[in-house]
This record gives structure tokens, C-alpha cells and sequence, in this order.
């Protein structure tokens, strides 16, 4: 076991619990310390799967593209919402396919997860280097092919 990354997942973990239950008497930090004990025994070894020594690098570079993320997501909540009280209704859903440049495990799953977060697109299957994504209409899946979104994740896991 690698006690930095055991400790790192460790610290990550109960920073989250602290933050969502967001009870600080002893009871519910006692509860946060065990569970995340057990969480980051059982699963430290998933987070920093491949990540060399450029943890920091990559932890950093994440959180800047969470701003981005989230930005991205506004904005297809709209169209979403758009399309589903325009009284034409402009929906034309279709299903894309796309080779992704990514190779790590971690940065496609991130892919996979913006994608799914962002209103009007769902992943529905990796296939190798193919991703599979559910779009409510052209615009989104046009935007998703640009490839956009991909490009920051691979700069965030250093595949650029």
C-alpha cells in the first residue's frame, strides 16, 4: 500500500464528507473519520492509478476545468429548457460516435461523466477508442464533435 496515496484519498474523501453533511458535531466527524478511513483503504489505489509525479499537476488542472464544466452545463440546462417549452418543440435526437484521442482509463471516464452531466447528452457506451453519446438534437452533438470538452480533458490528464 502506498501511504501517500492512502492518505491523500483519505484527506479527499473526508473533505467531501465534511462538505456534504455539513454537521460538525462529534457524532458526524466521528462517522466522517471511519467512513473515510474505510473508503480510502478500499479504494486509494483507484484514484492515483497511473499518476506518476504529476498528482499536484493534474489535481490543479482539474479544478480549473471544473469552472468550465459547470459553465458548459448552464448552458445546456437553457437549451435544454428551450427545447422542452418551445411549442415546436426542436428536438431531433440522434446517436454519435466519436474516436477519442484519450488513452488513460481515468480521462475517459471523465470524459464520459461531462458528457453525461451535461444536459442533452449521455454516453452510452465506450467501445475501445469509440465513444457512443445520445444527443437531444444536432446543435449538441455538432458542439460535442467539435471536440471541445476533450481537448481540456486531455489537458488536464497530460494527453495533449
Amino acid at each position: 500500500m502506498n501511504i501517500k496515496h492512502f492518505i491523500a484519498t483519505y484527506i479527499i474523501v473526508f473533505a467531501f464528507w465534511l462538505l456534504l453533511s455539513a454537521h460538525f458535531d462529534s457524532f458526524h466527524v466521528g462517522a466522517g473519520i471511519i467512513c473515510s478511513l474505510v473508503v480510502a483503504y478500499g479504494t486509494h489505489d483507484l484514484l492515483f492509478t497511473g499518476t506518476g509525479n504529476h498528482t499536484l499537476t493534474k489535481t490543479l488542472r482539474f479544478i480549473a476545468y471544473l469552472p468550465w464544466l459547470i459553465y458548459q452545463i448552464v448552458l445546456a440546462n437553457i437549451d435544454v429548457a428551450k427545447r422542452a417549452l418551445s411549442p415546436r418543440m426542436p428536438i431531433d435526437p440522434r446517436v454519435v460516435k466519436f474516436k477519442t484521442i484519450l488513452r488513460g482509463d481515468v480521462a475517459r471516464t471523465a470524459l464520459a461523466n461531462s458528457i453525461t452531466l451535461t444536459p442533452g447528452t449521455v454516453t452510452i457506451d465506450i467501445v475501445d477508442d469509440v465513444f457512443y453519446v445520445h444527443a437531444i438534437a444536432k446543435e449538441p452533438a455538432d458542439d460535442l464533435l467539435e471536440g471541445a470538452m476533450e481537448r481540456r480533458i486531455a489537458h488536464v490528464f497530460m494527453e495533449d
